[in-house]
């Protein structure tokens, strides 16, 4: 995994303040392959709750993350009992490594 403790603290810090302690955070695509370069953070945040907003919440912690890593681009999705399902979600469930489960 490329990405060092203090990215991971930021991560999982953001998730907690703008979703709950309980959201499971995970981490999926190129950050997980420690031969390859660059690549964004691809983030999935897991909620049990419905979400209301999930574009808004997802840009807050896109930026959130951003600022606090050096300008690294971060893309998160959502997934919550009242969203889509999308193939994206089942990549990430199975091939993404959790940060944070409190």
């Amino acid at each position: 995994m490329r990405l060092n403790q203090h990215d991971i603290d930021v991560i999982k810090a953001a998730t907690a303040d703008i979703f709950c302690k309980e959201a499971v955070v995970r981490l999926f695509g190129s950050r997980l392959d420690d031969a390859a370069k660059g690549g964004d953070i691809d983030l999935m945040v897991e909620l049990d709750e419905a979400v209301e907003h999930p574009a808004r919440l997802s840009a807050w912690l896109s930026v959130k993350v951003m600022r606090a890593t050096q300008g690294r681009k971060v893309d998160v999705i959502l997934a919550a009992p009242n969203l889509e399902e999308l193939p994206i979600h089942r990549i990430a469930r199975e091939q993404g490594i959790i940060l944070s489960h409190e």
